[in-house]
């Protein structure tokens, strides 16, 4: 896939989960509010990036940053960083939260297709959190990251598993037991194995590194690396120097 077709294929996104994470928007830096599982994963995520690169003055990118949590983790950890969406009231709730912080993001409207068209080869760490189970067509966003790193760059991902465990967990649990989520958040059909995520990674030319799971308690709001991989994971790749 060249520069033109991600300029074709700009817009990878179901219009009802932007409009979705739009209605959240205002609530989205309330630990509290609907957004808590994300506050409580976020220090493990930001662990998992920091543990295999360093993150002062490195050039970042957010891809699918929502209301800013991780961005602003990398961000406050002293890398420059880009944080992009396509929901823009939750991208307003970003910018705003930044007076708050008193830190810097560059926060765009903009799909990670479009922009590895822009700017190929410009950073060296591209996260995609809890981003890839809500687009039509993951693989693109997968090849776009890979554009958009540096040779030597690091991708990181994390998604849930397409498993009986993750529908329990992430559907049945926090959806519509423990109302951790909005009903509808999350679609079983659109989970993915991380057999899939790997040949995504190969075919965009990048390295696997490492696959870890994330072990998620509700009620004590824990959340830690572990082996199992069942139901919510991190994935890294490298992008040969």
């Amino acid at each position: 896939m060249d520069d033109e077709e991600f300029a074709v294929q700009a817009i990878n996104v179901h219009a009802a989960e932007t409009a979705r994470f739009d209605r959240l928007a205002a609530r989205w830096w309330d630990p509290d509010g609907e957004s808590r599982p994300l506050h409580d994963l976020n220090p493990v995520r930001l662990d998992y990036i920091a543990s295999r690169l360093p993150l002062r003055g490195a050039r970042a990118l957010d891809v699918g940053c929502g209301g800013g949590l991780l961005s602003e983790a990398l961000a406050a950890a002293g890398a420059e960083v880009v944080g992009i969406d396509l929901a823009p009231a939750v991208l307003e709730v970003a910018r705003l939260h930044l007076h708050e912080s008193n830190l810097t993001v560059d926060y765009r409207e903009i799909a990670a297709e479009a922009l590895a068209a822009e700017m190929p080869g410009q950073f060296d760490i591209v996260a995609c959190m809890e981003m890839l189970e809500h687009v039509p067509d993951p693989a693109s966003v997968i090849h776009a990251c890979a554009s958009l790193l540096k040779p030597g760059g690091v991708l990181f991902l994390s998604t849930l598993n397409r498993t009986p465990q993750a529908f329990g967990a992430a559907i049945l649990g926090a959806e519509y037991v423990l109302n951790l989520l909005p009903r509808g958040t999350h679609h079983y059909a659109q989970f993915l194995k991380p057999s899939e995520i790997a040949t995504a990674i190969r075919a965009a030319g990048l390295v696997l590194d490492d696959v870890s799971g994330i072990a998620y308690n509700p009620f004590t709001r824990r959340a830690r690396l572990v082996g199992n991989v069942d139901v919510n994971y991190l994935m890294c790749a490298r992008k040969p120097a």
